[in-house]
């Protein structure tokens, strides 16, 4: 966790490469060498260069490719479609003791050395006299601040606890910037001290910013005001878990994002998912991915079936649940836009498929959200895909063009009426609320939306993105006695489910009713259902030693008591 010049230059030269996929020039950076403290900052390009390296942590299998979904292994609607081991079952079974969940490491170090190169852009840009500085530099001063709180935010709100915050400091309030530098940063009292800095500083984003609309096709990729303003309102979200009075502040911003953003919501919810439509008004911040040189987000090679149906080299990782599929009623288009059934018709390489699969643990079920960038191209006579500029060559490396969004404006919506309503403001939540619900033909008008009603459309709209569904639990569960509190505590703690076919690998095949069981979930019935492997009833108890992640125990070790290990878990 130190603060490390040398390994901030090594960034910037060594991993170029990796970025080089965003629709921008401005990513396209060739290695020159590696530069000394002593000559770098002094023009524009300096500065251009230290934020392309930002970005690095966006692109990496560990962290959007992959690593970050496997925690949701412990929500309701994610499966483990390949056997795991203690790395990743540990998180699925909220079992987590700081020394072998190896999977989420790297996260942790990646958004520590995230903040460290944003903080070293902060740092020598307020060097500069603010009347002297440059269009490039105060730009790059403004991505710098989204990028310190974007990375700062995803370590808080999942190591930190209202009686332990996480570390964290600002290079430009260090007295002895030399020597603070290799310090470790000191912990925050609270979660809640971390947020308000998270706050401070994308609000200092916001500032300096330009509107998404505003950009041109070179700048689409870079963090924008839309995404100040759009992670300001889930920080004050997840705030309010701790500090109710956060609820208010929420409905004005998402309404300024909308008005002076021009931010609103595609027509058809299907299309949100489309490579032509990733820069649609509904976009607010994705990770920006590429085929041609296998840059961005593995993520929908990752969802996609294991061995790609022979086709192509899917990674089979994750499948919806039964509980997922049962959540959606029957009208709703979302449901087959985000999930296919055995039999469901889809376009694969150019061809009409319908939906089975034999690989690895049965499920039944299939995440349809990234498949898009599969329906072109050809099968060849040996059924393996061909012709398909939209995807990867490279099976070890399953890019594609469809950017992975992390934030959609539907999602500022859903905060809207979910603020509105822990208010008490139920009828104004309903006009949020009835937008989505309408989209998505879901035959069904709000005019006093509960709190159940808001979980079930935040759950319908935003299943399978990296929006930590496993979150949204954790804190509705939060140790209340209302019916939603134990909603999502029993989601957090229920078994998990899917449907069994007597053939497998027959699309057509008949529900197995003689090795599944007859079931009912969400109140409908459903017979074939079968506990999904490994995926079994937990203890979960809200704010208890789980509701966090633990520190890994070396760090706290490390720390020489620098940093103090999360209530529970052990810390040598």
């Amino acid at each position: 966790m130190k603060r490390n010049i040398l390994l901030f230059f090594a960034i910037i030269i060594g991993m170029l490469s990796l970025l080089s996929s965003c629709t921008g020039s401005w990513l396209d950076t060739t290695k020159e060498g590696t530069p000394a403290e002593s000559n770098f900052w002094s023009s524009d390009d300096d500065f251009e260069t230290a934020a392309t390296s930002l970005y690095y942590c966006l692109s990496l299998e560990e962290t959007w490719g992959r690593n970050l979904f496997w925690e949701q292994g412990a929500s309701d609607d994610i499966f483990f479609s390949r056997t795991r081991g203690s790395a990743q079952m540990n998180l699925a079974n909220l079992s987590m003791d700081g020394s072998t969940e190896s999977s989420i490491k790297s996260i942790y170090n990646e958004m520590y050395t995230t903040m460290a190169v944003a903080n070293n852009i902060i740092y020598h840009a307020l060097l500069i006299d603010e009347n002297s500085r440059s269009t490039i530099v105060n730009r790059t001063l403004g991505e710098a601040y989204f990028m310190r709180a974007f990375s700062h935010f995803m370590i808080a709100y999942r190591y930190g606890r209202l009686d332990n915050g996480v570390p964290f400091e600002r290079y430009e309030d260090f007295t002895d910037y030399a020597t603070q530098l290799n310090q470790i940063p000191p912990q925050q009292n609270s979660v809640t001290d971390n947020y308000a800095y998270i706050i401070e500083d994308l609000q200092s984003a916001a500032n300096l910013l330009s509107w998404f609309s505003a950009y041109s096709s070179d700048d689409y990729g870079r963090p924008s005001k839309d995404a100040a303003y759009g992670y300001m309102v889930k920080v004050y979200a997840y705030w309010a878990q701790h500090d109710a009075s956060k609820w208010a502040l929420i409905p004005d911003i998402v309404d300024k994002v909308e008005t002076d953003g021009a931010r609103g919501l595609l027509d058809n919810f299907a299309n949100v998912f489309k490579i032509e439509n990733e820069w649609s008004q509904e976009y607010i911040w994705s990770v920006n991915s590429s085929a041609s040189n296998y840059a961005g987000s593995i993520f929908p090679g990752i969802v996609l079936d294991n061995k790609g149906w022979g086709a192509y080299n899917g990674w089979g990782n994750f499948k919806p649940t039964l509980e997922l599929w049962a959540e959606y009623n029957d009208e709703d288009d979302r449901r087959s836009a985000t999930i296919m059934e055995y039999g469901d018709e889809f376009t694969y390489f150019g061809a009409t498929k319908k939906f089975y699969s034999t690989a690895d643990n049965e499920c039944g079920f299939h995440f349809k959200k990234y498949m898009e960038p599969y329906s072109y191209g050809n099968l060849n006579s040996s059924g393996v895909g061909e012709n398909n500029s939209y995807i990867s060559t490279n099976g070890d490396r399953p890019t594609t063009d469809l950017n992975v969004p992390l934030m959609r404006f539907s999602e500022l919506l859903l905060f809207k009426a979910e603020a509105l309503i822990m208010q008490g403001q139920n009828a104004l939540a309903a006009t949020p609320l009835n937008r989505i619900a309408s989209r998505a033909n879901e035959n069904v008008v709000y005019t006093s939306p509960t709190m159940m009603d808001l979980m079930h459309e935040r759950r319908c709209e935003l299943a399978c993105e990296f929006t930590d569904r496993l979150m949204d639990l954790k804190r509705w569960a939060a140790g209340g006695s209302n019916d939603w509190n134990l909603d999502a505590l029993a989601k957090i703690q229920t078994a998990k489910h899917g449907i069994k076919h007597v053939d497998r690998s027959n699309s057509e095949s008949a529900i197995d009713t003689t090795n599944g069981v007859a079931m009912s979930i969400n109140g409908k019935s459903y017979v074939g259902v079968f506990q999904l492997a490994n995926m079994s009833a937990k203890s979960y108890v809200p704010g208890g030693t789980y509701s966090v992640l633990p520190y890994e125990i070396n760090q706290v070790i490390k720390s020489n008591g620098a940093l103090t290990q999360n209530s529970g878990y052990a810390s040598n």
